[in-house]
């Protein structure tokens, strides 16, 4: 009988909230954040070549309008994707962003849902909030706002939004059907998900899952795909698919020893490199 694992049993959410308010805190113009924490001496997480430079930020999102934005923002940009080209977004369009951190998404979506749309970035850390207010002051986006919450109890009416996007964030939410729900809510009838995040495909190695290093580094909290989709489905919406990104092997590797597990991936099977990826995934809301 297979052994059943367990999520991490601390404050999934509180050790989250603290260790990206951190980042923010810490973060300084001209630098790249990574998902690490330089004082945290029990993994080799924060090595120099952790960091994610503006050619890889654009080579990341489709649109080259990133190029455009300034350190501030590129630098605070911790995603695994890009939710915006994605939702396709029209102008006029009211988008919310679960977990908006520095406001990369919401900036680029801004652009793309002209003065006419609006742009709610959610995040519930209050020193990202900060620095998001403050990069939105620097770019002159007035169509955007930031607002503190959590994205288990989004503080946005119900049916407000036409599009909700997210980048990486939805699996480090210990909650996640209750994300799927708040969604929900929020949607507009026939509003959209679009969103990139990491999930898994079969079981991951019980280090990895019970490990709060991997969880904030996006990869122990994330949900089976199957799970994720059933989630979707119980929460109401349709028409949901899944493409999936793979991470090539070198990348995995890399990863591995700086959140301390190059000797699980060393030991393991070739299996293990497609149990993780960055996933597109997108649904909707029924009309009725």
């Amino acid at each position: 009988m297979e052994e059943t694992i367990k999520e991490p049993t601390a404050d999934v959410r509180s050790h989250v909230r603290e260790h990206y308010g951190k980042i923010a805190a810490d973060f300084q113009a001209g630098a790249q954040a990574t998902c690490c924490d330089p004082a945290d001496a029990t993994t080799d997480c924060c090595e120099p070549e952790a960091t994610v430079s503006i050619d890889q930020i654009v080579t990341l999102y489709d649109a080259t309008d990133a190029v455009e934005l300034p350190d501030e923002v590129t630098g605070l940009s911790l995603g695994c994707g890009d939710p915006v080209t994605l939702a396709s977004l029209r102008p006029g369009q009211t988008v919310l962003d679960l977990g908006s951190g520095g406001g990369i998404d919401c900036f680029l979506a801004g652009k793309r849902v002209g003065d006419t749309g609006r742009v709610i970035g959610v995040d519930m850390t209050s020193q990202m909030i900060e620095k998001a207010r403050a990069n939105k002051a620097k770019v002159g986006a007035e169509n955007v706002e930031f607002r503190l919450g959590e994205i288990e109890h989004l503080p946005a009416a119900d049916q407000t939004v036409d599009v909700i996007i997210s980048n990486c964030v939805i699996n480090l939410s210990p909650d996640k059907e209750q994300v799927f729900r708040e969604a929900f809510r929020v949607l507009k009838p026939g509003g959209k998900l679009a969103v990139s995040d990491i999930v898994t495909d079969g079981p991951l190695p019980k280090e990895v899952k019970e490990s709060f290093a991997a969880w904030v580094g996006c990869v122990a909290g994330a949900l089976d795909i199957s799970d994720y989709v059933a989630g979707l489905k119980q929460a109401g919406f349709i028409d949901i698919e899944v493409i999936p990104v793979y991470f090539d092997e070198a990348t995995i590797i890399e990863a591995a020893e700086q959140t301390g597990f190059s000797d699980v991936v060393k030991t393991a099977d070739q299996s293990l490199f497609k149990s993780v990826f960055s996933a597109k995934i997108t649904a909707i809301r029924p009309n009725s």
